[in-house]
């Protein structure tokens, strides 16, 4: 599916995702119109889906991170659907993740300070619908973070 050109594009829009076509197409020695239909051809397949700005949240004053592994009551039909659509309202919550096993869901929540955590949990969190279980995992240290694959 993808040829040697089309991972030395990837490997580069990775590591630069606001590279011009003609900076790219002289990294993977390609034409800037040969480079510039191949990230179309991958756009249109489906390998690149876009480009996002990866925010930092303590910058921005978010200094508490914490995961939430949620099991719900699924003895209810809509306990699903109706958790996942009171999660999504939750600005705090960054993340959503579903499971099979045990845990049903996983949040991902910030916060300022350890008081708006305590109220978002107490206030936002605790108010979502069928929660049977939930354990949160305060964030210490992120080890490693790598959003580029392996191409």
């Amino acid at each position: 599916m993808l040829d040697d050109h089309d991972r030395r594009i990837l490997r580069q829009l990775q590591a630069e995702p606001t590279l011009k076509a003609a900076e790219l197409a002289e990294r993977v020695g390609l034409s800037p119109q040969q480079a510039w239909r191949r990230v179309e051809r991958m756009e249109r397949e489906g390998v690149i889906r876009g480009q996002e700005a990866v925010i930092d949240w303590e910058t921005l004053g978010f200094a508490v991170r914490v995961s939430l592994r949620v099991t719900l009551d699924k003895t209810l039909p809509r306990a699903f659907d109706e958790f996942l659509e009171a999660a999504r309202a939750v600005r705090e919550v960054t993340e959503i993740q579903t499971f099979l096993g045990r845990v049903d869901v996983r949040l991902e929540v910030i916060a300022r300070d350890m008081g708006h955590w305590t109220q978002v949990y107490r206030r936002k969190i605790m108010a979502l619908p069928h929660i049977a279980d939930i354990e949160a995992l305060m964030h210490v240290s992120r080890i490693k973070v790598q959003e580029a694959l392996p191409v």
